[in-house]
């Protein structure tokens, strides 16, 4: 009988948190080109905006099968993922600010 645990996940090193949110900038930085409008929001909410729209890419890519576990998103479908939620974003400060 073997008592032993599975063995744990590696924690993501530096470079890979780096790397995620650079690539999460870039994304933000072209959705924000690619969406004409003013932007409520500067460089920090730019970088959040790209890394969730590339974490909102990959979860509706595996609900609808195209991704499996642990496949990278595209970057086109990052940007996407980041124009919607761009979009949701100044939908929700828009009303704020006119009210």
């Amino acid at each position: 009988m073997n008592l032993r645990r599975p063995a744990a996940k590696p924690k993501k090193n530096t470079m890979e948190i780096l790397y995620t949110i650079l690539i999460g900038l870039v994304v933000g930085v072209v959705a924000k080109l690619l969406m004409p409008g003013k932007d409520p929001g500067g460089f920090i909410i730019t970088t959040l905006i790209g890394i969730a729209g590339a974490m909102l890419a990959k979860f509706l890519g595996q609900a609808m099968g195209w991704y499996a576990e642990g496949d990278a998103v595209g970057f086109i479908a990052s940007v996407v993922g980041a124009i919607l939620l761009l979009f949701l974003y100044r939908a929700i400060t828009g009303k704020r600010g006119r009210a």
